[in-house]
């Protein structure tokens, strides 16, 4: 596993700027989707199809609040450069849906949804040293598990 000290932040001074730009909207967008959640989402009397859908989502009782809910733990954890790494990756997915809701649905929004997926990918190139032990292959688990583990499973690979 790479050290806390040789893992650095790429790109530093931008990737301070996006992160906190990206905290922002993830926490004002987070907490204004649970107001649609608990007041309605507000559409015109004869809604669009983005409109119908919206609808349809908010009869579900719970996707839109938990959505919202996701986004603000995302954006305030994303804040804090001890946790913007784990915030980044919480962000993804939600940033990829938003990406192929505006690409093929609501065109209308591809002005927010094209930065907003732009960023969660910056941030992870940004971030890239802190999840480069997710993808380390099985010979750097049995550097750095104890002989006494490896002895009790039988094989170092077992984990």
């Amino acid at each position: 596993m790479t050290a806390p000290e040789t893992r650095r932040v790429r790109l530093p001074r931008l990737a301070l700027v996006v992160r906190l730009l990206f905290a922002l909207f993830l926490f004002g967008t987070g907490i204004m989707t649970m107001g649609f959640a608990v007041n309605g989402y507000p559409v015109s009397d004869s809604p669009d199809d983005v409109g119908q859908f919206m609808i349809a989502l908010e009869k579900t009782g719970y996707l839109i609040f938990w959505v919202g809910l996701f986004k603000a733990v995302a954006g305030l954890l994303m804040f804090f450069p001890r946790t913007a790494p784990l915030a980044v990756l919480m962000s993804l997915p939600y940033a990829f849906n938003i990406l192929l809701y505006v690409t093929f649905f609501a065109h209308q929004y591809l002005v927010i949804g094209l930065p907003d997926f732009a960023a969660c990918v910056l941030l992870i190139y940004c971030y890239f040293d802190w999840y480069r032990p997710i993808f380390a292959g099985p010979h750097s688990l049995t550097e750095t598990t104890p002989a006494s583990i490896q002895t009790a499973s039988g094989d170092g690979n077992a984990l």
